[in-house]
């Protein structure tokens, strides 16, 4: 692409107010596109208790949006974000599971209805800043992990179709983190030393257990041992998960053997919550998982049984693994190492080499000869 051609593409960045977005709009302008920026209302700004820094991140975006020289719109999501996000975290929650709302927010917002919004607006592409890339390679689009490998966030990506990859830039895919940081001290950015988000948006800095019981109620329940042995009290299966530690309640019982106590399975039909002492106690092990809604990124064949790589949560090593379908839209994964701490509701992600192939969502885990006293999923 000629350098005169690229001046005319235009290019709308999500801009969120931290130093990601913030370098990602300032490499594209050098670039020599045009380039604006839009910050993305997600969450319901009008709630008095709202979790979110928004008007902090809003002033941030802002002042970058000044000190690089381009235009910045405020466009809200929050309907969107509830209908299709925040409703499905919310059932999730609801049924024992534990979803990666994350992963829903890129599909269904930043990478759907921001893009719709950008394209409305005459944007040829999106930018975000993400630390992935993209690769046009026999005629589909790739999604590849970013060069930085502690900060690649191709995991959260793997739902994007060809449609979306074709429009969207990621313009720190071949950076370090420490790069962008350098990149935006020397652009004078006031957020250049600005924390890193983490966890989830809409609960920000706020108790989880608080605000999840603003929206479903809780019902306390039994926590029994490996034998059935009743052992304690919880107060809701939706704030655990396994392999969970901490906020267990349960320490300090004389015939406990001194190790910490782990969340190894969930009866959620009988509201009843398992758990087991040792970080590597056999119930928290499994050789394979079932895993739904399948999203795969190319639209070419693929010939199974397929021998990959894959990650059951963000920033674990990929692990070597066999996909097969099984029907109903289901899919067998058989791990060649047994995985600590599989469970229900998060996302298996596939790779190759660096390019992700898609993924789905975790039903349960299979292949443990431990067995609990009772059915308990997870």
């Amino acid at each position: 692409m000629s350098a005169k051609t690229m001046s005319r593409e235009r290019i709308i960045v999500g801009m969120s107010g931290g130093v990601d977005s913030s370098v990602a709009a300032l490499l594209l302008k050098r670039q020599g596109y045009d380039v604006s920026g839009v910050f993305m209302k997600n969450w319901d700004e009008t709630d008095p208790e709202g979790p979110c820094q928004a008007e902090i991140d809003a002033r941030d975006a802002l002042a970058v949006c000044d000190l690089i020289g381009i235009p910045l719109d405020a466009v809200s999501f929050a309907r969107e974000y509830w209908d299709k996000v925040f409703a499905h975290f919310l059932e999730e929650y609801r049924c024992g599971r534990t979803p990666n709302p994350d992963i829903l927010c890129n599909k269904e917002i930043k990478f759907r209805a921001f893009l719709d919004y950008a394209l409305a607006q005459g944007a040829e592409r999106i930018a975000t800043g993400h630390y992935a890339r993209v690769r046009h390679h026999r005629g589909e689009y790739q999604l590849l992990k970013g060069c930085d490998a502690g900060k690649d966030q191709s995991y959260f990506l793997y739902a994007l179709g060809q449609a979306q990859l074709a429009r969207v830039c990621f313009p720190l895919g071949e950076y370090e983190k420490s790069e962008i940081r350098g990149l935006a001290r020397e652009a004078g950015f006031p957020n250049h030393e600005k924390k890193d988000s983490t966890g989830i948006c809409f609960i920000g800095e706020r108790n989880f257990t608080a605000f999840l019981e603003r929206y479903l109620p809780a019902r306390d329940g039994e926590i029994r041992d490996p034998q059935g042995v009743v052992i304690g009290r919880h107060h809701g299966l939706m704030f655990h998960t396994i392999g969970q530690r901490k906020g267990l309640g349960i320490g300090g019982r004389r015939e406990d053997s001194g190790e910490p106590w782990y969340v190894v399975g969930k009866d959620v039909a009988r509201n009843i919550l398992y758990v087991a002492q040792g970080a590597h106690h056999p119930l928290l092990y499994h050789r394979g998982l079932i895993a739904q809604n399948i999203h795969w990124i190319s639209r070419g064949d693929l010939a199974f049984p397929l021998e990959v790589r894959a990650k059951i949560r963000y920033r674990q090593a990929d692990q070597a693994c066999t996909v097969a379908p099984i029907g109903g839209g289901r899919y067998r994964v058989t791990f060649n190492d047994r995985q600590r701490a599989i469970a229900p509701g998060q996302s298996i992600v596939f790779y190759q080499g660096d390019v992700c192939l898609g993924g789905g969502i975790i039903v349960s885990a299979t292949g443990n000869e431990a067995q609990l006293p009772e059915a308990a999923n997870g």
